[in-house]
């Protein structure tokens, strides 16, 4: 019974004509099974995908540090060897600094049209403003139920 368990791939000799088998894979009932080269494919999909999610994280966490299993692997950094050129010069620092004060004043006028609900805070005071909807000369506004009445109404006459 060894041999049975040892070369599955040989085929099986009855001796009994009455003896009959059922097989699982290809009945109605079983579940789907997927061919080699599917398999294989799935394989290589899920490899590039794994390959890619490493990638990804060296992009969205650029602050772990690089890891090499290449012991002749060497880097260095540019910005702050001894030879490296000065970063700014002081006009340059003078530049930067008026850039980032205008991209700051930039932001802060977004944000008044990006959040109109904030309150507006003066430091002014004698500033003043006019509320163009309860000026004396402001068209009437009509209530809720005064709108709804005048639909209803030229319904009525449409009929």
């Amino acid at each position: 019974y060894a041999e049975f368990h040892l070369h599955p791939e040989k085929p099986v000799v009855l001796s009994d004509p009455t003896a009959s088998g059922r097989n699982f894979f290809m009945r109605q009932s079983a579940p789907e099974q997927e061919s080699v080269e599917d398999s294989e494919e799935r394989a290589n999909i899920l490899e590039e995908v794994a390959l890619l999610k490493k990638y990804a994280e060296f992009h969205l966490h650029p602050e772990e540090p690089v890891v090499s299993s290449d012991s002749t692997s060497c880097g260095r950094n540019y910005f702050s060897r001894l030879s490296a050129d000065e970063y700014l010069d002081a006009k340059e620092e003078k530049e930067c600094a008026k850039i980032l004060e205008e991209a700051a004043m930039l932001k802060k006028y977004a944000t008044f049209h990006l959040h109109p609900e904030r309150p507006v805070v003066l430091s002014d005071p004698i500033a003043s403003g006019r509320n163009f909807f309860m000026r004396q000369s402001a068209p009437e506004q009509e209530s809720v139920e005064d709108s709804e009445e005048r639909a209803n109404i030229l319904e009525e006459v449409a009929l």
